[in-house]
């Protein structure tokens, strides 16, 4: 992973809110949040929650008496998030690296993760110290995205970008959000952090969008792709946006959208 993947700063967090949100985080969020309460936690944690779409799924679906602490590595996202979601005194929102939690032993009856562990440095790392702060009993529920090839929109920006920087294509999308998809692997790394009876289920939904152009600057704009883009062109980021819209409007056409997108949703249990 390159280091600019994890900056989430400037004008990003506010387009990734708006644009990405409904198309690609939203369904998975009502999803994990269903799960999660079907556990019945007390005191949970959220790690890497971005601007907040899980945290406001799970406050929805999680009784008054539960309490969220929603962390990320990023200040501006978390600054966002506690801006977007308004006063709720069951939410406590903190910066906090998840290789280095700033909480006891034993603090947490849940931890969840919605489209993060992508982004740990060291997920073996990462997984151990959520083990540490879980209390005995207790679970971890995270999502990744599949393999790219099954994430139809993500897949298509990524090879319409890269086209347009033949020398040097950015990488972002296939290297970090769609590059950690080996449940194998995955399974393996959680084990090696201490937890068993780790389960993995495969979760299709679709991806819905009233014009393509909103996809198109939700990703290349509200992401960290745009760091690769100003990186090879500082004043292109706009061309580049237009470029890429006109080049999926051949395979998706220009009105309302709809395509298919996958993820893995991981069950832990301490």
């Amino acid at each position: 992973m390159a280091q600019a993947d994890n900056v989430f700063s400037g004008s990003i967090p506010e387009l990734y809110d708006r644009h990405l949100g409904p198309l690609l985080f939203e369904p998975y969020a009502e999803d994990l949040a269903a799960r999660v309460a079907a556990l019945q936690p007390q005191k949970l944690l959220e790690l890497a929650a971005g601007t907040g779409i899980a945290t406001r799924a799970l406050a929805r679906a999680l009784p008054g008496s539960a309490g969220i602490v929603a962390t990320d590595l990023n200040e501006p996202m978390i600054a966002f998030a506690a801006a977007r979601t308004g006063a709720d005194a069951r939410i406590v929102w903190r910066q906090a690296d998840a290789l280095q939690l700033p909480f006891d032993e034993a603090s947490f009856d849940l931890v969840v993760c919605q489209f993060g562990a992508m982004f740990f440095p060291d997920k073996t790392a990462a997984y151990r110290e959520t083990h540490r702060v879980l209390k005995p009993g207790g679970h971890f529920l995270f999502s990744v995205w599949d393999r790219l090839a099954e994430n139809e929109l993500s897949d298509a920006i990524n090879v319409a970008v890269a086209a347009l920087f033949p020398q040097d294509p950015p990488r972002f999308i296939e290297r970090t959000p769609f590059g950690y998809f080996d449940s194998a692997k995955i399974r393996s790394e959680l084990r090696a952090a201490g937890f068993r009876d780790t389960k993995a289920d495969v979760v299709a939904r679709r991806s819905r969008a009233a014009s393509l152009r909103e996809v198109v600057v939700g990703l290349c704009q509200g992401s960290p792709l745009r760091n690769e883009i100003e990186a090879r062109d500082p004043a292109g980021l706009g061309r580049v946006t237009e470029a890429v819209t006109a080049a999926l409007a051949q395979r998706f056409g220009s009105g309302p959208l709809d395509a298919g997108m996958q993820a893995i949703v991981f069950t832990a249990a301490r």
